[in-house]
């Protein structure tokens, strides 16, 4: 029997498909957060079952073979989670607050590791991805009158917040069912959608954007890149805008460079950069200028927040981190000191070896990924996503968020696998349940 290129297979493609689809029902009754470090741990444990099961499975359900470049993401990760220890022994926190921090550790950090090593090692098709991207897309356009009908109906921006709320977690907002939000000294409603903020908002959206680019029936992928870009317009996220005219067209590129017709194409464009080398610098000088006013309030606590962080980093941990977050002054309205911004947040937490518990993963994950982007398509998402968490990392948590761009881990995971071809989508045929 030939089985659609669109129909979940395995057991792991049918969890990842039907809880995309089920997004919505989760937000609804706040279950979101829980749902993202659940799905981890059941692919983790998948992982840990098919390599102990493996010698004894046939060829087409052992493992892929991962690669030692997989492996530093699960070894950088793991590192964080010694930090960690280390940081609550040097400021003497005590077990409980340990074993909170762990705990969220296997929530936010540990997720990057997880769902990157499940793409490469499991038999996950990227097709059953943006496929179900799509049809989430669906969904949201039919919802999105109600989005944008209820700040002019006099709806509640909360509906209410979960008692799943329970359970622990960074915030109320994590289990909240927001309608919408009214931006401070503007007046004017912003949306969030399924995410705690509209930022957030705008980071998934670029996600979803760059998988039903993928996308190869046309109807789809019209309703895919129309939903994730009204979501991004709607969070009014900056860097939302900014990802969209870079991260892509970057990542194509990159996935080009071994072609002539891009470097005889490149060649005239390099020329009039370099003859009008000055007035491009200005321009690019008055555009962060207008991108840094357009919410001045917003990026002047951003970059206080940040030298907090790095002074108090530099001066009291400079190794291992303070352990824990903590509440900034009113200078920044009491905001978490290392919050907004992923190498801030690990330089306070975790110190210097926490950051290059991050940076040299992906760092190297770069590399390889730009090097298989000329030959797989699959490497090229990968890379392009990977390029867009970079971008994030300035302005995110990436490990608070984890929960929500999960799939973008998993196609970052496939694009790396190691001495496997990844064979187009319009090439599979029948292929054996995984």
């Amino acid at each position: 029997m030939v089985q659609t290129n669109y129909h979940p297979q395995s057991f792991a493609e049918r969890l990842i498909y039907y809880s995309l689809l089920s997004t919505w029902v989760l937000w609804l009754i706040g279950g979101l957060y829980i749902a993202g470090p659940v799905i981890a741990w059941i692919l983790a444990g998948n992982v840990a079952w098919r390599f102990y099961l493996a010698p004894g499975l046939p060829e087409h359900q052992k493992p892929k073979k991962a690669g030692w470049v997989l492996w530093t993401w699960v070894a950088g990760m793991a590192l964080l989670l010694v930090t960690l220890w280390i940081g609550h022994s040097n400021f003497d926190l005590g077990m409980v607050a340990t074993i909170k921090s762990s705990i969220g550790w296997a929530k936010g950090w540990a997720l990057l590791a997880i769902f990157i090593l499940a793409g490469a090692a499991l038999d996950i098709r990227p097709a059953i991805i943006y496929r179900a991207i799509c049809k989430l897309g669906a969904q949201t356009l039919i919802l999105l009158p109600i989005f944008l009908i209820a700040p002019f109906a006099g709806l509640p921006e909360t509906l209410y917040v979960s008692p799943l709320q329970i359970v622990g977690g960074p915030g109320p907002e994590y289990f909240a069912t927001t309608l919408y939000t009214i931006e401070p000294g503007a007046g004017v409603p912003r949306w969030q959608f399924f995410a705690p903020w509209s930022p957030a908002a705008g980071m998934v959206a670029m996600v979803y954007v760059i998988c039903a680019i993928e996308e190869k029936q046309l109807k789809w992928k019209l309703v895919g890149i129309s939903a994730g870009l009204i979501v991004a317009l709607l969070s009014q996220s900056r860097l939302a805008l900014v990802a969209l005219a870079v991260v892509w067209p970057m990542a194509f590129a990159i996935s080009r460079v071994n072609k002539p017709a891009i470097w005889f194409a490149a060649a005239p464009v390099l020329l009039g950069a370099s003859l009008f080398s000055v007035n491009i610098v200005q321009n690019v000088a008055e555009v962060q200028s207008e991108f840094e006013s357009a919410r001045a309030d917003s990026s002047r606590v951003r970059a206080a927040l940040g030298r907090i962080a790095v002074h108090r980093w530099q001066e009291e941990a400079p190794w291992f981190g303070h352990g824990v977050v903590e509440r900034g002054p009113h200078l920044v309205e009491y905001m978490m000191i290392g919050s907004h911004h992923s190498w801030y947040g690990l330089l306070f937490v975790k110190g210097i070896i926490g950051l290059l518990a991050l940076a040299i993963p992906m760092a190297l994950s770069l590399f390889l990924l730009a090097q298989k982007a000329c030959r797989y398509p699959e490497a090229r998402v990968g890379l392009s996503l990977l390029l867009l968490l970079l971008l994030y990392s300035f302005g995110e948590n990436l490990e608070i968020l984890a929960y929500l761009y999960w799939p973008a881990l998993i196609l970052i995971g496939n694009g790396l696998r190691l001495r496997f071809p990844i064979i187009p989508e319009s090439d599979k045929q029948s292929r054996p349940a995984t």
